[in-house]
């Protein structure tokens, strides 16, 4: 297997593959001239989006400044709406399903790394991947980490880390995120 096979699959891999490094600059001077188009070139943006994202469409809208690994290990579905700011470190597969809206300041994380500094040292790292439904409204400063599955109609409050799973039809929040309600609850409205 080559390096970029293990990474996706979630195997130990060599982060400092000559292959993926070229990989990752080439991605990275895509998300540079991303950045640097004007807000008001909306086709233009949108074409550099879909060379970067492995699956994103017309409506595919991500406000600038945008960062990401390898690009190519993100899919978005349809309507999918990024504020400023968003970062997805994509090692391994980061999918979105449609109607998926993303606060400004969201950190997005597929790689791990040893907690020994030795064997850390080594850069022999691994990523896992992170499966967003459809319907998800996710906060502004919201951090969502490596092997996290987030169900359909999912809400997550501003700030929250994303440690485990999320089931569909809940509102999360805190850190780490916890469940406050399920939406099928009812709940008198206080305003």
């Amino acid at each position: 297997m080559t390096e970029r096979e293990k990474m996706v699959s979630g195997q130990r891999y060599h982060a400092t593959d000559e292959t993926l490094r070229i990989e990752l600059n080439a991605c990275k001077d895509l998300c540079w001239e991303y950045n640097q188009l004007r807000p008001t070139r909306l086709k233009e943006r949108n074409t550099l989006l879909q060379q970067i994202l492995g699956k994103a469409d017309n409506d595919t809208f991500i406000n600038q400044p945008f960062y990401c690994d390898f690009g190519k290990n993100i899919r978005v579905g349809k309507r999918f709406f990024a504020n400023f700011n968003l970062t997805i470190l994509d090692e391994a597969i980061v999918t979105f399903g449609d109607d998926c809206f993303v606060g400004p300041n969201v950190g997005i994380y597929t790689a791990c790394h040893a907690t020994d500094p030795v064997e850390r040292n080594t850069r022999q790292d691994w990523a896992l991947p992170v499966n967003i439904g459809n319907n998800v409204w996710i906060g502004g400063g919201v951090t969502i980490l490596p092997g996290v599955t987030i169900g359909d109609n999912v809400t997550i409050g501003a700030g929250s880390v994303v440690t485990h799973n999320v089931e569909p039809n809940t509102i999360v929040a805190g850190n780490p995120a916890r469940t406050i309600r399920r939406l099928d609850e009812t709940t008198p409205n206080k305003h």
